[in-house]
């Protein structure tokens, strides 16, 4: 095909002039045609001419991944199911699975391995988890950006945005919007309730200063500081065996069908409780994924199993004929943390957190006896038993 000179001496000339010495370099790979680049002199000044298909190039070197093939890899990947992925992202099986293969085909590698001899079996390659961590990391810096520069915009230097998740305990909400800071006085507290691993991710890319988090995931971005024990519960029938004996294990329920939170609920918690279940060798019947202590429960009252979930409401509300006990498997307890980015080093976002942290320790505390002096000792002795008339 002809060389021709691209049109405008602009600013494509101009990235062609900087990619150039990449461009021939890739243009002399074995069997490459891609690419072809010519330099040509004009007025004494270097120029360059691409054939039609350099664009073309230029795609191949830095692949046209958008946004959506981000978001099926990261479903999938966490998921590893076609048809729970799919409800997740709110789209069909097929067209999700055409969005992996096309990632797939663009980048020639493999990210996922699929088993179709029965139910379709999917579990990541080696550089699909490298590319689930790194998609991760990249839809939260252009969430980031846009809150930053969304912050930036409103002016919002004294408001602190605050997640947590559906079923925390009241008491702690009551604390956040009770804590006063003497620095910051018109200081807005703003709270936002998501599922355990959206406030993750909302914290890492900047839409929530901190969250009240439990079982958070490791991650060296963010900093967990706990504050509150959570031990697991489980709901079942009150005619179990299970209900006459003092401590309860997850052997004792090894026969029976398990309701858990959905894995993208509490992914730390699920995956814990399964991997407890195999050391045990247990194959727990998985019977139905629920988002809330409550709705566990409720199927538990329709006899379709027993449930096990954490602590935080559980014990707010009764259901008759079940009975709620906690396990007493000690690698099953977890806790509630306050989590915030590792690098944020916001005077306000700390020192709230200092402030909700002392609250919190105090209230664990069991309540000191009130030490009278002598004087007010006696007299209140004195009240308390007076002297009989003669």
């Amino acid at each position: 095909m002809p060389l021709e000179p691209l049109p405008g001496a602009g600013f494509r000339c101009k990235l062609f002039r900087s990619l150039l010495p990449f461009l021939e370099t890739f243009q002399n790979w074995s069997g490459s045609e891609l690419i072809t680049t010519r330099r040509f002199t004009h007025n004494d000044k270097t120029q360059c001419r691409a054939s039609p298909n350099s664009w073309a190039g230029v795609e191949a070197v830095f692949p046209n991944v958008e946004v959506r093939h981000l978001h099926a890899v990261i479903a999938l990947g966490e998921e590893l199911n076609f048809t729970k992925a799919a409800l997740r992202l709110h789209l069909t099986q097929s067209a999700l699975s055409r969005q992996i293969t096309e990632i797939e085909k663009q980048n020639r590698f493999r990210l996922f391995t699929r088993d179709n001899r029965r139910t379709v079996r999917v579990e990541l390659t080696e550089a699909g988890r490298v590319f689930v961590e790194e998609a991760r990391s990249s839809l939260v810096h252009m969430e980031r950006a846009v809150h930053l520069a969304r912050t930036a915009h409103d002016g919002a230097d004294n408001v602190l945005t605050i997640g947590h998740s559906h079923e925390a305990d009241q008491a702690w909400v009551s604390d956040l919007l009770a804590i006063r800071l003497p620095l910051y006085p018109n200081l807005d507290v703003r709270l936002i309730s998501q599922f355990s691993v959206e406030l993750v991710r909302s914290v890492l890319a900047g839409e929530l200063n901190l969250a009240l988090v439990t079982a958070p995931p490791a991650d060296p971005q963010i900093t967990a500081v706990p504050f509150a024990p959570a031990p697991l519960y489980v709901a079942f029938p009150e005619n179990h065996a299970a209900a006459q004996k003092e401590q309860i294990v997850l052997e004792d329920f090894a026969k029976d069908r398990w309701i858990l939170f959905a894995r993208r609920v509490y992914p730390v918690v699920h995956d814990a409780i399964m991997d407890a279940a195999r050391r045990e060798g247990i194959t727990p019947k998985h019977a139905h994924d629920t988002m809330t202590p409550q709705e566990a429960v409720h199927l538990v009252s329709e006899h379709v199993g027993i449930a096990i979930f954490t602590k935080p409401r559980a014990l707010g509300f009764r259901v008759e004929g079940v009975m709620l006990k906690p396990l007493s498997d000690a690698s099953l307890c977890f806790q509630t943390c306050v989590i915030m980015r590792s690098d944020d080093d916001s005077r306000l976002a700390n020192e709230f957190v200092r402030s909700f942290l002392r609250r919190s320790e105090d209230q664990r505390r069991p309540p000191k006896p009130i030490e009278l002096p002598l004087s007010a000792r006696v007299v209140s002795i004195k009240k308390a038993n007076p002297m009989p008339r003669r």
